[in-house]
């Protein structure tokens, strides 16, 4: 979503600075939290459709797994992303299973330690890169602003960005 706005969540990728997205990782994760300690959290609006606490233990290892790739690339010359399969990690680790206030403190970390190092990156740190295996190339700007899309989209599907902005 670097080249358009998104027709479901509204974020344009185009207008989204990535020297903003720590904020908005911040204010996302305090909205992480009210979903979180709702009621219906494990309820599934539809059965193809992941429930507010499995939405969330997505959301988390994203945060994660988007720090350590951007550390690899500050850290790397042009480092390849190993994969990822996003619908394994939710069977395997039993997202709807797991205890929602944990996977609201765990988000809530990730978060903001993906948020502490974006606030650590200057210059021209913000153009070094990385690849996925699928020969997408990012810089750490565009990576972050990637997965920002991800971040809001999701708060979006469980009815959270009526609440304010992340």
């Amino acid at each position: 979503m670097l080249d358009r706005a998104c027709p479901d969540c509204g974020l344009d990728g185009r207008v989204v600075s990535a020297h903003d997205v720590a904020a908005m990782l911040r204010s996302g994760a305090a909205t992480w939290q009210d979903v979180l300690r709702e009621d219906d959290v494990r309820l599934r609006p539809d059965p193809s459709t992941w429930s507010p606490l499995e939405y969330g233990c997505h959301v988390r290892d994203v945060c994660a797994r988007f720090e350590a790739r951007t550390r690899l690339m500050l850290t790397r010359e042009d480092p390849d992303f190993e994969n990822w399969d996003q619908d394994a990690t939710a069977i395997g680790s039993r997202y709807g299973e797991q205890d929602p206030s944990v996977v609201a403190a765990e988000l809530e970390a990730a978060a903001r330690s993906f948020a502490t190092l974006l606030d650590s990156v200057t210059g021209d740190q913000w153009q070094r890169t990385g690849r996925r295996s699928d020969g997408a190339q990012f810089t750490v700007d565009s990576f972050t602003r990637y997965f920002v899309h991800d971040f809001v989209h999701h708060l979006h599907d469980v009815g959270a960005d009526s609440r304010g902005p992340a």
